[in-house]
Order: structure tokens, then sequence, then C-alpha cells
């Protein structure tokens, strides 16, 4: 166990001591972030679509990263690498492991509901903004709405900050070593931000793409923690070896 962490007895399931004490918070968003965050998403939203400042702003950065011909240097792929922190296979890779893990030491498939449900609502929520808006991306070039369009908002970003939050909830709920709840809050803190940034640096997204996939990223994981509250965490079996953090 890592230095600093403190073991507690597993009430749950009446065995030995085997869980580290909280050292970060579930990190789920307070209700004036997920207000905040939609206002955000609608305000960015209607903005674009009556082609106000936001998308004059969007076109100019985008013309200015362009001209470091970052996509066309060395630089390319190890930019690229970070949008990866963002990416499906990269997350799932690593909820996988975290999953079984926590089902074989404790018996519950809780986390594996909250992965399923999170998964579901950011693919349904994500294309629903993408489809309805239609926004072509940077390389198109030039910002323009319609059918063909899948870039707005940025669904990497809004996997990074919702995945990756629940990674650090599971870790945290269920009393992982100290060193692994840090690990998972510093990448639901870091991944979002990497990602947004190599999007934007990489010309794959406009600027506003990446700000409103993290709000669409902090209103579902509130969701997802809400239900989890209204729904999953009553499920009995779900909720053997539980901890409250």
């Amino acid at each position: 166990m890592a230095s600093g962490a403190v073991r507690v007895s597993d009430g749950a399931t009446g065995g030995p001591p085997s869980r580290a004490r909280p050292v970060v918070g579930v990190g789920r968003p307070p209700w004036w972030l997920v207000l905040a965050s939609v206002l955000l998403a609608a305000g960015v939203t209607v903005d674009l679509l009556v082609g106000g400042r936001l998308e004059r702003l969007d076109v100019a950065i985008s013309e200015q990263i362009g001209a470091w011909g970052l996509r066309d240097s060395a630089a390319y792929w190890p930019v690229w690498v970070f949008t990866q922190a963002g990416g499906r296979v990269t997350i799932l890779l690593v909820l996988t492991a975290l999953v079984a893990w926590l089902f074989w030491r404790h018996r519950t498939v809780a986390p594996l509901v909250r992965v399923l449900l999170a998964l579901v609502l950011l693919t349904a929520v994500v294309y629903a903004f993408k489809w309805g808006t239609g926004r072509t991306a940077p390389a198109y070039p030039g910002s323009y709405f319609h059918r063909d369009g899948e870039s707005f908002p940025s669904g990497h970003v809004a996997n990074a900050v919702l995945m990756w939050g629940v990674a650090r909830w599971q870790a945290v709920s269920y009393g992982l070593p100290a060193g692994v709840q840090r690990a998972a809050w510093l990448l639901s803190v870091l991944g979002p931000l990497a990602t947004g940034v190599a999007m934007v640096a990489l010309n794959f997204h406009w600027v506003t793409d990446a700000v409103v996939g993290a709000a669409v990223g902090i209103v579902l994981l509130g969701v997802v923690h809400a239900l989890d509250a209204a729904v999953v965490s009553r499920w009995v079996r779900a909720r053997v070896g539980r901890t409250h953090a």
C-alpha cells in the first residue's frame, strides 16, 4: 500500500482490513457546476448556429494553428499521443482492468453498471449533438453546418471527462491504494485537458468543440452519479463491498 494510506475494516464482507482510506474525493460535480455546464453548452451552441463571435474566433485560432504546420511536422505523433487520453480504446482498456479487479476482489458488478451507463449516455448525447448541429471540422476547411459534419462537440474530450471521472470514482469509493486514487484523480483532471489541447493543436477540432465537449462530460458525470444514487446504489448486490467517500 502507498505511503500514508490507512487500512480500514472491510465491514461489508466481514473480511480482514483491506482498504485505503479515501485521500481524494469521488469527484461528483456539484449542482452549480452541472448547471453552469448546461448553460455554457447551450450558449455556445446557439452562438455557433447563428454565426456569432465564437465561430469567428474559432476560425481565427484555427488559421493560426494551421500556420504552425504541426500536422505536417515531426511533432505530429508526439502530440497525437495526447489525444489518446480521450480515446475510447485507451480508457476502456483501463476501465476493463479496473472493473475486473473490483469484481474479483469485491464480487460486485456496480462498477460495470456505472461504466456501461456512462457509455450509453455518452454515445447517445454526443452523437445527438453531432448529428443535430452537423458542424464540419477545421480540415474541411472552414466552419459549416450540414449533414456530413460531426465535429461539434469533441467526443474525445467528453469521453475523457466522463470516463476518467468514473474511474476516479471507483478507485476512491472502493478504497484502492492511495497512490491509485491520486493517479485516478490526476487522470480525471489532466486527461481532458491534454486531449482538448492536442485536438485543437492538430486542428482536429475547433476550440469551442473542446469546450462544449468538456461541458457535456461534466453534465453526464453528474447524471451518472445521480442515477447511481437513485438506482444502482439501491440494488442490494451492487452494494456489496461498497464504501462511502
